[in-house]
């Protein structure tokens, strides 16, 4: 099976869980803007994970604080989620995959692809699990779109229209700012491996920034992505006052379309030539349950993964693949 099928193949059937012992985790890192939301996720979980303390960064009440060193030595630690800056975030997982643990490391990953690269095939040589966080991959919405994608139900796929935005505050601006890559590094890499799941790695990258301030900050860019019979265009814009509603990923195949709007809330149009599954042809609209916290599912997922009961849908290729292109749509490699 080719490696983007075999992507596609795995559902996470996310909160499907066996086993009983619990596992030892600990969290590297608070610094990052999903840090506080994994960390809840873990200990909302304690039937799966014992988190064992917490290293670098301001800690969380209840949790204990303590050296990298000392996590690292912690008996039995089987895995680490690194929350840290993007700027030490890769030589922190490396360090955790050369300690012999799994990684859940938040997006996007690295500032150089090389030493993304890198990072990833030591852990992919050692058989140590790099999970991204990329946490669409485990939502209902996008689990059963990549089911429609792989089951042939919209055909072959033409276009993907991708929007991932916001209105940044102050605080946000300076964040991105702070970037090469801008908007389009730090958030739009979440619908980015959602297209590289349906489509693979593209075979050209063309970026646009248009700022909308004199502060230099790339805060409302494009990308297109072109592949032999199919073309993708993700938008992140941060000066848009209602960028979370208008999240939006759409996917049109020759027998179809798939549309998820707004981004994380369940809600998909589905448009069919004929009928597929429960669905009938033409157009329906509908409501999927989408769990309260965005981040569990992850969590659930690795673990099965820490046990041998599965392996990670998303293996290195994969995910190098789209760290490259995230840094070609951001205009930082071009």
């Amino acid at each position: 099976m080719k490696r983007r099928s075999f992507i596609l193949a795995c559902g996470s059937t996310a909160f499907a869980t066996s086993g009983s012992a619990k596992l030892r985790i600990g969290q590297i890192g608070t610094e990052h803007a999903h840090a506080a939301g994994k960390m809840a996720a873990l200990r909302s979980l304690p039937e799966l994970w014992e988190v064992v303390g917490v290293a670098e960064g301001k800690g969380y009440e209840g949790v204990k604080s303590m050296t990298l060193e000392e996590l690292l030595a912690v008996p039995e630690l089987k895995a680490v989620a690194v929350e840290t800056t993007i700027e030490t975030a890769c030589a922190t997982a490396m360090r955790c995959v050369q300690a012999g643990k799994h990684v859940h490391l938040d997006k996007p990953g690295a500032l150089k692809h090389d030493e993304f690269k890198s990072m990833r095939l030591e852990a992919e040589k050692r058989d140590l699990t790099v999970q991204m966080g990329y946490m669409l991959r485990y939502n209902p919405a996008f689990e059963l779109l990549f089911q429609a994608v792989r089951e042939g139900w919209l055909g072959e796929i033409t276009e993907i229209d991708a929007a991932m935005g916001k209105l940044a505050d102050k605080k946000q601006r300076g964040v991105i700012g702070a970037l090469e890559g801008g908007g389009m590094f730090e958030l739009a890499c979440h619908v980015m491996d959602a297209v590289v799941t349906i489509l693979g790695k593209p075979q050209s990258v063309q970026s646009f920034s248009t700022p909308t301030a004199q502060d230099g900050v790339k805060d409302n860019q494009m990308a297109v992505l072109q592949y032999a019979k199919a073309t993708a265009v993700v938008r992140c814009n941060h000066a848009d006052p209602f960028g979370g509603p208008r999240r939006r990923f759409n996917v049109t195949g020759t027998e179809g379309t798939f549309e998820i709007v707004p981004l994380e809330s369940g809600k998909v149009n589905l448009s069919l030539t004929q009928a597929r599954g429960a669905y009938k042809k033409g157009t329906q609209s509908f409501q999927l349950t989408v769990p309260k916290d965005r981040y569990a599912a992850e969590f659930v997922d690795l673990a099965k993964i820490v046990r041998g009961e599965k392996k990670l849908a998303w293996d290195a290729a994969h995910d190098i693949a789209v760290h490259e292109t995230v840094l070609r749509a951001a205009g930082v490699w071009k």
